[in-house]
Parts: C-alpha cells; sequence; structure tokens
C-alpha cells in the first residue's frame, strides 16, 4: 500500500460503523452519503480488503472491517482527546450536548447549571429533551441522561446533582381549613388525593416512613395528572392533598399556596445523577458540562417543613 488513509477517511469508517449506517455517517459528518461511499470503495482498494457488506437495507463490518476498527478506535479517540482537552482549558470547546432529562430536573438545571455552562462555554449548545418516560439514551442518540439515582441504568456512570429529594404531601390553606389535615397516611383514604400517572400508565403509590415503619398508600381522588407541575397548580386551587417532589412544591410553599401536610412521615430520598454510557469516548462537550455540574452547588430547599 503506497498511500496510508488520512484521518477523515477512518474517522468516516468509525462513524459507518458506529451507526450501521452511510446516511446516518454522513449526516453526523456534515458531507453526501455519496462522498462517504466513494471514500470507503477508496479506502477498500487501498488495503484490498472489503470492510462492509453492504445491502439495500443493512451494513455490517466484516471480520477484516472489525478488526481495524477495533486498531483505530482508540487512536481516534485519544486524537480527538487531545484537542478537546486543548479547547477545554481555554474554554473554546464548540459542538451539542445533547441530554434526556424529566421536566424537574430541567428546570433545576435551567435555575442553577445551564446560566454558568453558557457564560464559560458559549459556543457549546444544549440540546435537552424532556420526557417522563425512562429512555435509552445510547440508542436514541442522547449524550447523557438525567434522573432520579434509583432510575439510573446499572451499566451507566452516575453524577450526582443536587441535593437528595424529599416527597412530600402538600394541600392549599383553602382545603385545609374546610378538611381536617391527616395525621396519619391512612387518613389520606378519607381525603381527596391529586393522583400521579406514571409514564408506564400506572397510578404511583404514596410512599411514607416513619421511625422504621413504612406505608404505601393507594389514594383516590378525582383528578389525575401525568405532569407534576399541573398536581401541584391543582393542590393550589384547592382540588385536594398532592404528593410532590421537594423542588417542585418548594416555589408554592414559599408563595403560601400550599403547606405541607404529614411532614414527619415523608422520607428523603436519593437525588438526581447525570448518567452517560461508560464504553464510550467521553465527548468534549459533555466532559466540559459535567465539570461544570460538578462545579455548581445547588441549594437545598429554602422551605422548611413543619
Amino acid at each position: 500500500m503506497n498511500k496510508k488513509p488520512d484521518l477523515n477517511v477512518l474517522t468516516a469508517f468509525a462513524a459507518i460503523a458506529a451507526h450501521s449506517s452511510f446516511r446516518k455517517a454522513a449526516d453526523e459528518l456534515g458531507m453526501p452519503p455519496s462522498t462517504l461511499s466513494h471514500m470507503m470503495r477508496t479506502l477498500e482498494g487501498q488495503l484490498n480488503v472489503r470492510l462492509f457488506n453492504r445491502t439495500t437495507r443493512s451494513v455490517a463490518l466484516t471480520e477484516a472491517g472489525a478488526k481495524l476498527l477495533g486498531r483505530i478506535r482508540p487512536l481516534l479517540r485519544d486524537f480527538d482527546a487531545a484537542f478537546e482537552d486543548i479547547e477545554l482549558q481555554q474554554n473554546r470547546l464548540s459542538g451539542v450536548v445533547r441530554l434526556n432529562s424529566n421536566e424537574p430536573a430541567a428546570r433545576m438545571l435551567l435555575r442553577h447549571v445551564l446560566p454558568v455552562f453558557h457564560q464559560k462555554f458559549p459556543d457549546i449548545e444544549v440540546d435537552l429533551v424532556t420526557e417522563g418516560s425512562l429512555v435509552d439514551i445510547v440508542a436514541e442518540g442522547f449524550d447523557a441522561g438525567i434522573r432520579l439515582g434509583e432510575d439510573v441504568p446499572q451499566d451507566m456512570i452516575a453524577v450526582r446533582f443536587g441535593p437528595q429529594i424529599r416527597f412530600i404531601a402538600v394541600a392549599s390553606p383553602a382545603y385545609l381549613s374546610s378538611n381536617s389535615s391527616p395525621q396519619k397516611p391512612e387518613e389520606l383514604l378519607k381525603h381527596k388525593c391529586i393522583r400521579h400517572r406514571l409514564p408506564s400508565g400506572k397510578l404511583y403509590r404514596w410512599e411514607f416512613e416513619k421511625d422504621g415503619e413504612e406505608i404505601a398508600i393507594e389514594v383516590h381522588g378525582p383528578l389525575t395528572f401525568d405532569h407534576l407541575n399541573l398536581m401541584a397548580d391543582a393542590a393550589a386551587a384547592g382540588m385536594g392533598i398532592a404528593y410532590l417532589p421537594d423542588m417542585v412544591a418548594e416555589p408554592y410553599l414559599l408563595q403560601g399556596d400550599l403547606e405541607p401536610v404529614l411532614s414527619d412521615w415523608c422520607p428523603q430520598g436519593p437525588g438526581l445523577c447525570v448518567y452517560y454510557p461508560g464504553h464510550r469516548h467521553v465527548p468534549g462537550p459533555l466532559r466540559a458540562f459535567l465539570d461544570v455540574l460538578k462545579a455548581v452547588e445547588v441549594p437545598t430547599s429554602q422551605q422548611p417543613l413543619r
């Protein structure tokens, strides 16, 4: 082989292998699929070996292609990391970090992290998708996800974000003036409760704990929502008791629109985590985001629970 393939060709080869698709790799690299096809034909000609088995429906590495990928992938990662480290040190990184989060976590990011991040790395875009259900962040093309620590898949690297989260029962002053405040979780069965439907379709059971005693209550009520802020709004409107994370309830508590009930029964749980796959090279924009995330202090709830 007289001429060795250049870095752009090898990068294109690795992108096609990662996506198992010429079209998706072309979208990532910002070039026409026909250009990629020509590059791979040239590369296969230089190496005198077939690297991909191609049909109209699929693209798969040959045995020779898999061996080549295994050898060059660490080199490409090191090459990218070397330049990203320089850019990171000088705050000149650019690119996109794609995040998947539920809405309360996204609000916390927006309030405490993203302003600092964009001031420090103005050329990095954040693409933040909010949804209630837990998704496969690798399959869906996200760099990282943000969920409660207990929901993070075991094969992911997790970084704690913010304080522990406490779930609390809350109701409006108007509701409590017309209805006696429950003293024990079982008394919720006599109240109008605002229920939460999980992304799986199941209704969330309210979980309480005190002095080692754990109770899960299937509450009843006229309203069911799949959105935590709607539950808070309904409770503030006097329509019943809601059970919410403290980070959702706090603004309503501070304004006096809601009051806590059963405070001594409300458990403290694990906080949020940013998680990402550990078997891949961590892109520079994600590394920059994680550095800012670790440096920012997120305050605990300012509203004491009586």
